[in-house]
């Protein structure tokens, strides 16, 4: 009878037990819960904080709340697309990263057609953004960079007696990076150089060399080998870039729609993906 007792107390003991766990969050899917369900495939809390791992190691710096809650929908996306390259047999189970990437690229090749855009749709656009397309001014720009200052007034007396000498005393001369190029430094727009360069840099003329101009690395002799004035490219200078902004807009559009149709068919637990689990 004792026996018979028991046996009958066990089930419900382990029933009881089940449930204390439960509601304790001890149980598997209490740990890690389903936090996207598409199709009969599922992915975990853990996935996602593996993923945030991966960014904070590479950033250095533990992400915020607001961080992790604007990751995540781009994170349920990315793996929603995983899951129908899967369904639609351009990837096998257990791939790896790069090859997930490749498969979700050529889904989106095949569902995503090139947008065609018409001249008078470029035009209007042409028409519509006229100031915002205007260039800015560009300097096509050299320099020599020494230490000290009558080094720098010595260059200078140099290059005004010969002004062709700037490559050959560059690369003699110059302790900068550019040296060996002449001094060469690049093409450059407003913003784009430290403020003390920038402005003796777009004042000075075509072919222009400034006087010495110091900053924290040294004196700087600057030379201007053009210049481009800011100003309204024409239609025909602008049509190829409105083309592909006007096409990459529209494909972006069409990539969130097929996004969103594959999103609407899953199962999706935001609470549960930026809950922060128990130590």
């Amino acid at each position: 009878m004792i026996a018979m007792r028991m046996r009958a107390a066990a089930p419900r003991a382990s029933r009881w037990l089940a449930l204390a766990l439960a509601l304790l969050g001890v149980g598997c899917e209490g740990r890690d819960p389903v936090i996207l369900a598409l199709d009969g495939d599922e992915v975990r809390r853990s996935e996602f904080l593996a993923y945030l791992k991966a960014i904070e190691t590479r950033g250095e710096a533990p992400l915020d709340p607001d961080a992790r809650a604007g990751l995540l929908d781009a994170f349920l996306e990315q793996r929603a697309l995983v899951i129908e390259a899967r369904r639609r047999g351009l990837l096998g189970t257990g791939s790896a990263p790069d090859e997930e990437a490749r498969a979700v690229a050529r889904l989106l090749g095949r569902e995503l057609k090139p947008a065609e855009v018409s001249e008078q749709e470029i035009r209007e656009y042409y028409g519509q953004h006229e100031r915002e397309l205007v260039r800015p001014p560009r300097v096509s720009l050299r320099q020599v960079l020494v230490p000290t200052l009558n080094e720098a007034r010595d260059v200078k007396r140099r290059l005004t007696r010969d002004p062709k000498s700037f490559d050959s005393i560059a690369r003699s001369q110059s302790k900068g990076p550019e040296a060996e190029a002449g001094g060469f430094m690049g093409v450059f727009e407003p913003g784009q150089l430290p403020a003390e360069l920038e402005e003796v840099a777009f004042a000075l003329g075509e072919g222009g060399t400034s006087d010495p101009v110091q900053s924290p690395l040294g004196y700087h002799v600057l030379r201007v080998d053009s210049r481009q004035d800011a100003r309204a490219p024409s239609f025909e200078e602008a049509q190829n870039a409105i083309h592909d902004e006007l096409s990459r807009k529209r494909r972006g559009e069409a990539e969130r729609a097929f996004v969103a149709g594959i999103m609407a068919r899953a199962k999706v637990n935001h609470a549960a993906a930026l809950r922060i689990p128990a130590s």
